[in-house]
């Protein structure tokens, strides 16, 4: 990827079927960018999300793939019990890792990893849903200096999730869905702002941890080679991760 690259990442939750269809429709053919979506889905169950949008948009959509190279104009849909996650690399990568805000896939860690992957080049979107997922993820991707944006809370089915990003995050466009895709395609058709970024080290630590299978883990739910990293550096802030991330969590 070039240095003016962007990305999109899109989070929705409840109502989010028939939000992202009228999202797609939105977005013009030959977007000049990848678009990733996360949608909450129960694990078992498979989702023909990708197939819909296909349908519905006018861009390509398909369920991601470990591995593959994300290309500009084409969507890319998180598979059921695997959380989708932005290589540094151009690819995407699938991971079984921790469950986040009870769900996995979760949109935290597909904005975190678009974040230390794109800083100023990513774009964070927030659709309807319920709870607080994706407002974490958001506030990384405007702490690296990229373009935070969510859906019109009166608009949404299901105001909850665009609510909690905009009481924590410095929102850059509260739109309503109908004027989503002429505003993504303003945004990144824009040169990205020159941002200079410090060590990243809690947000890298907490992408890692959405890279872990938790089958690989044995004995307990803690992941003992990450909190007892032997770097010496900000192992009680690994600790806290560590905990956050695990909460509560089973695979």
């Amino acid at each position: 990827m070039s240095e003016e690259d962007r990305i999109v990442v899109v989070g929705a939750s409840a109502g989010g079927v028939d939000t992202l269809m009228k999202f797609v429709r939105t977005i013009p053919p030959a977007f000049p960018a990848p678009i990733c979506i996360v949608l909450h889905v129960p694990p078992d169950s498979p989702s023909l999300l990708a197939q819909i949008l296909d349908r519905e948009g006018m861009l390509p959509a398909k369920a991601a793939e470990d591995g593959e190279i994300y290309r500009p104009g084409h969507i890319y849909v998180a598979p059921p019990d695997r959380h989708l996650l932005i290589g540094r690399d151009g690819t995407l990568h699938l991971r079984r890792g921790p469950r986040e805000n009870r769900h996995r896939p979760a949109v935290d860690p597909l904005f975190r990893s678009a974040a230390l992957a794109y800083g100023s080049r990513a774009v964070g979107v927030i659709l309807s849903g319920t709870l607080d997922d994706g407002t974490a993820g958001l506030l990384a991707i405007k702490q690296r200096g990229g373009i935070a944006i969510v859906q019109d809370p009166a608009d949404a089915l299901y105001p909850s999730m665009p609510q909690s990003a905009l009481h924590h995050v410095d929102v850059d466009h509260s739109t309503p869905l109908s004027r989503l895709g002429v505003l993504l395609t303003h945004v990144v058709s824009q040169p990205p702002p020159a941002v200079t970024h410090g060590e990243t080290p809690d947000l890298e630590m907490e992408t890692l941890m959405a890279e872990l299978d938790r089958n690989a883990l044995q004995g307990d739910d803690r992941p003992r080679s990450i909190v007892a990293s032997p770097c010496g550096r900000g192992v009680g802030a690994r600790t806290r991760l560590a905990r956050h991330a695990f909460r509560g969590e089973r695979a």
